[in-house]
């Protein structure tokens, strides 16, 4: 058995017992189907994320209980007797659907972490439910190891999202018209903060079900944001400031999910489901990465644009529950605080302090200039620029949008902007695609897993270095 054990002490706290929880059932059963699990021929543990498994106090579980749970899916005493595939519609790439749901996938178990809040156990690739229509329920090795280098890259560069728990590979062959075929499958298991979508609500909206949006409403008030009653505008307000977030984390990040369908945006604002994402080589307004976004939907410089436009099918499903007038100024504040939020990020990412608005946001919009004339490579102008310093030749920036930038960063580095080994490295750490690929060829030809074990771990220094966690 091969598997990734990568422990570290985790962010939010580790707690002495599992603490489980089956809140969703408050919802009552229109809200999901109780599915079973498919039965593979077999589990072989690939990835175990014990940094937060130790926030729901399972790190200890060894790795024969560990199967058992994720791959198996035998129920954790006191949450979920069996496992459930929620209901949901959506808009894909502006096209109303009404027939989706979780169709290879299912919410498995929830738990309270440390700090109180609620955290699910979602799958990706156990089986078939009544959502998968033509589709095998399955999920492919290498979808399974994309996940896991995309959410280790996004929390490492600051943005919320969720985690991969668990990878374990399934022994059956599988047939995709986007990998080399037959190709090797997985099941997955994320952990998320709450796994309410969009499309939960519009799925409401649709049938005119104004007791179950109350009811949906009163349940993430309560759960996610922990907040009392089912005032509408009040978990708008909730969801714009934290799709905005959202929004503002993944341009600092350079990151392109690929799919933002309203279906996929968690109205937590935490980053989930990912499928063709990557991240931009350079601050290309027009970079995608779906071979299938043919009109750039959902380009690199397109994605606050296309959250906001999810936020506002969310806000004409809460129109049923309050005047729309209510609603429109809420959803209004989207702009400006995407943009803080942006700021906040570039900030924090090289490593600068803020003084005040109206010179942070010329200086936001600076840099944004700066790397959008230059085409500089993002990972390294961050890494390159960190404190305000420029650590390489000046030639190699010689672009006169750097002039003015210089200039505006000297004297605004936090005092402890550089204090980590990281930053004395050769080269910043990247997750661009070719070196996505060049991990996974080594696990395709010989099953050869270190390189994936070294760069998790590089990203996770990364990820100390940012949050300036010292040496």
């Amino acid at each position: 058995m091969v598997a990734l054990l990568l422990a570290r002490p985790p962010y939010r706290g580790m707690v002495d017992c599992p603490q489980p929880a089956r809140i969703i059932e408050t919802l009552g059963g229109d809200f999901y189907d109780p599915v079973a699990p498919a039965d593979f021929p077999q589990a072989v543990l690939r990835y175990r994320n014990d940094r937060a498994a130790a926030e729901l106090g399972l790190d200890r579980i060894d790795d024969e209980a560990w199967v058992q749970r994720f791959a198996r899916f035998e129920p954790f005493e006191g949450s979920l007797p069996c496992p459930l595939a929620l209901r949901y519609h959506g808009h894909q790439f502006r096209s109303y659907n009404p027939d989706i749901g979780d169709g290879r996938g299912f919410l498995y178990a929830q738990f309270r972490a440390a700090d109180g809040r609620l955290m699910d156990l979602a799958t990706k690739g156990s089986g078939q439910t009544p959502w998968s229509r033509f589709g095998d329920g399955r999920l492919t090795l290498k979808g399974g190891v994309r996940e896991i280098l995309a959410t280790e890259m996004l929390e490492a560069l600051g943005v919320e999202t969720s985690r991969t728990l668990s990878l374990i590979e399934t022994g059956e062959e599988l047939h995709r018209g986007d990998e080399p075929s037959p190709t090797r499958s997985a099941v997955l298991v994320r952990l998320s903060h709450g796994h309410i979508r969009i499309g939960t609500f519009q799925r409401l909206a649709y049938s005119r079900d104004v007791h179950g949006l109350k009811a949906l409403a009163g349940y993430v008030l309560a759960n996610l944001f922990e907040k009392q009653g089912d005032d509408p505008v009040r978990l708008l307000e909730l969801v714009v400031a934290r799709t905005a977030r959202l929004a503002g984390s993944y341009m600092a990040a350079g990151f392109v999910h690929g799919v933002l369908n309203s279906d996929n945006i968690n109205v937590t604002g935490e980053s989930f489901d990912y499928g063709p994402w990557r991240f931009a080589p350079a601050f290309d307004p027009g970079f995608t990465a779906a071979y299938f976004d043919h009109t750039g939907l959902y380009a690199f410089a397109r994605q606050a644009e296309a959250i906001w436009w999810d936020v506002a099918q969310l806000a004409s499903a809460l129109s049923l529950m309050t005047d729309v007038s209510a609603l429109e100024p809420v959803l209004g504040r989207f702009a400006a605080l995407y943009r803080a939020a942006l700021v906040e990020r570039l900030f924090w990412r090289l490593g600068i302090v803020a003084r005040d608005g109206d010179a942070d946001a010329v200086l936001a919009s600076r840099i944004e200039t700066a790397l959008f004339e230059s085409q500089v490579p993002l990972d390294r102008f961050f890494f390159d620029w960190r404190g305000g310093r420029l650590r390489r030749a000046k030639q190699d920036y010689a672009h006169p949008a750097f002039t003015p930038l210089a200039a505006a960063l000297e004297g605004r580095a936090t005092p402890d902007a550089l204090d980590h080994p990281y930053w004395s490295d050769a080269e910043p750490c990247a997750m661009l695609i070719d070196e996505v690929e060049a991990l996974w060829r080594p696990i395709a030809e010989q099953d050869d897993w270190a390189p994936l074990h070294a760069k998790v771990a590089a990203v996770r220094r990364m990820g100390d270095a940012l949050a300036r966690r010292g040496a």
